[in-house]
């Protein structure tokens, strides 16, 4: 009986008890939430952060929360901000801002709304990479392995390959046809194996070209390289040379004659006819020729001749067929020498822009008939300018067979 008389009196303990709880959170809710309990706009939903050049684009959906009025974009531990105006609409907006002015490197951003009470929403937190001028310097143009002349008369441009997270997109190339026209054209960028066609290219000129760049592939800039010249290899030996093969002689006459202009011949390599013919003979169609039978030795014999015109800076190949099979002590090269003056003796062949030695002390006695061989070498000019281009011969030799030398055709390109 004593224990059913004591359950009111627990039960009292009890309600007492919560009262007095409650009490203690009204209180609390007083001090802490005078205008009642917390109220949190809706957060932006689906950010997305979009890579640029010093700069980013932020996205983002606006999916509840009517009462939005604004948010705000956090950056540099909060001591940058962009603050934006919402004009909600009854179904989903969306929110897209550029953040200027940005330094390059990875960047964190803090989104925040705002609705018209003023009250703030809980944090958005994204990181962005930001590029600027450290990953622009690391770019460079695509190379170019190898850019020619095609008998068709367009250039043929095979680019180097690329590794395809370069973020290499394309190439943009500007040249001159044959009728001076200009031409600017884009090429979008493979990864292997490509090529490109330039139709109708003007001999002689260069391409100009550049590389464009995204550093990821939903960057909102692309970047590019500086314009790059690059020369295309072409025979432009009608352009600045003539009588280059088979050649053509200044007079008429038997075997033995002087090569005809612009070629240049001085006295020592007149070595036939008493001294009134040589360098050039009617062999072949007419090739340029010194030979020792009769013991006519040729020493420090020179033919040359300047180009019609200064060639523009470049690099540039001299290329020339020959025979060469009975020789005996004797030297003989083919070279290139600044200025339209001529081309150096053997004593001063280091000053030339380039050179290279058809044969040097060869053994005689080797049968004929001769092969036939061709020599090639290159000079580069920084500057445009006139240059000769000749053979310089010191051909010794006598009795039958002696010793000689036939070139049958020069000519020049330009890489």
């Amino acid at each position: 009986m004593k224990q059913y008389k004591n359950i009111p009196y627990f039960l009292l303990v009890l309600i007492i008890s919560a009262l007095g709880a409650c009490t203690k959170m009204d209180d609390y809710k007083k001090k802490y939430e005078p205008n009642g309990a917390i109220s949190y706009p809706g957060k932006l939903d689906s950010v997305k952060i979009f890579s640029g050049k010093n700069r980013v684009l932020l996205t983002g959906l606006f999916t509840s929360d009517p009462k939005i009025v604004k948010y705000k974009v956090y950056w540099n531990s909060k001591l940058d901000s962009i603050e934006t105006a919402v004009t909600r609409t009854n179904g989903v907006d969306t929110a897209k801002l550029l953040v200027p002015n940005l330094p390059e490197g990875v960047m964190t951003f803090e989104i925040r709304t705002y609705d018209n009470e003023g009250h703030i929403s809980i944090p958005v937190t994204l990181a962005g990479t930001v590029y600027g001028d450290q990953y622009q310097a690391s770019l460079s143009n695509r190379g170019i392995a190898k850019a020619e002349l095609q008998a068709d008369g367009s250039a043929l441009i095979n680019w180097a390959d690329v590794n395809a997270d370069d973020g290499l997109l394309s190439m943009q190339i500007r040249y001159t046809d044959v009728n001076n026209k200009l031409h600017d054209t884009l090429i979008t960028s493979q990864v292997t194996g490509q090529s490109t066609s330039l139709p109708k290219y003007k001999a002689g000129a260069s391409i100009s070209y550049r590389s464009a760049f995204k550093p990821n592939k939903t960057a909102i800039d692309i970047f590019y390289t500086d314009f790059q010249d690059h020369s295309v290899k072409a025979e432009v030996t009608s352009i600045y040379l003539s009588n280059t093969g088979p050649f053509t002689r200044a007079t008429s006459g038997g075997r033995w004659g002087v090569l005809a202009a612009p070629w240049i011949t001085n006295a020592a390599a007149k070595n036939k006819d008493g001294g009134t013919n040589g360098g050039f003979s009617a062999d072949e169609g007419g090739i340029i020729n010194w030979e020792t039978w009769g013991n006519t030795p040729v020493v420090n014999g020179i033919v040359y001749q300047p180009t019609s015109a200064a060639l523009p800076a470049g690099t540039y190949q001299v290329s020339f067929t020959y025979y060469s099979e009975i020789q005996a002590n004797s030297t003989v090269y083919c070279i290139a020498a600044a200025g339209g003056t001529g081309i150096p003796v053997l004593a001063n062949l280091t000053s030339s822009l380039g050179y290279a030695s058809l044969f040097n002390g060869a053994a005689i006695g080797k049968t004929s008939p001769s092969v036939k061989e061709t020599k090639t070498f290159e000079f580069v000019l920084t500057s445009p300018q006139v240059v000769s281009i000749g053979f310089l011969g010191n051909v010794v030799g006598s009795g039958d067979p002696g010793s000689y030398f036939q070139v049958l055709k020069l000519k020049l390109f330009r890489n």
